[in-house]
């Protein structure tokens, strides 16, 4: 294995974040997922929330060990859902039972099962129309670019490295602090990465 120097000051300015732009935070470029998933264990240890990884491919460690949350989207689809299907429902009553009553053969008017196949349609439709808003929500899109990409080694992500980002809103974020424990995880490069 070959051996890699660590830049002990690259992208990081002793005063702070430079003063092009604000500072999004400190991405640290690791060689393999078992260095990513000990660098997000490490980094949650010390007490940071705010820490995304990106990986070229879905790393199931890395969720448990960033503490990732369950997704609220089940929750919104299942929203939309009931209202579609109450929706349906009580369109068809109104036309059925108040704004058009028909008797057919002696059939009840408020005759339920032959309201289950729009019902069902409905309930299908607006689940799938909540599950594309609120996907459209929770991943704060439509966003043109996102601040990583600033990073000059960060295209390799889609290859065969994988970053660690601390992100500068993080209460405990210090550009130096951070910056050092991040280098204490041995990675290719630490970066500060600007909005």
């Amino acid at each position: 294995m070959t051996t890699v120097q660590v830049p002990t000051t690259e992208g990081l300015p002793a005063d702070g974040p430079p003063a092009e732009g604000p500072a999004y935070g400190l991405l640290a470029e690791l060689a393999t997922p078992e260095a990513l998933i000990h660098a997000a264990r490490r980094v949650r240890e010390e007490g940071y929330r705010e820490v995304d990884a990106y990986t070229p491919y879905p790393i199931e460690e890395v969720s448990e060990a960033l503490a990732v949350r369950a997704s609220p989207l089940p929750f919104i689809v299942f929203g939309g859902g009931v209202v579609g299907g109450a929706t349906a429902f009580a369109l068809q009553r109104w036309f059925f039972v108040v704004s058009y009553p028909l008797n057919v053969a002696g059939k009840p008017l408020l005759s339920w099962p032959m309201f289950i196949p729009i019902t069902f349609e409905l309930t299908i439709l607006f689940a799938g129309i909540a599950a594309v808003l609120g996907m459209f929500v929770l991943c704060r899109l439509p966003m043109p670019y996102h601040p990583v990409f600033n990073a000059p080694r960060f295209a390799l992500v889609s290859r065969d490295r994988y970053f660690l980002a601390v992100r500068a809103i993080d209460p405990k974020f210090d550009v130096q602090e951070t910056g050092d424990l991040l280098r204490s995880l041995t990675p290719f490069e630490v970066t500060l990465v600007r909005a």
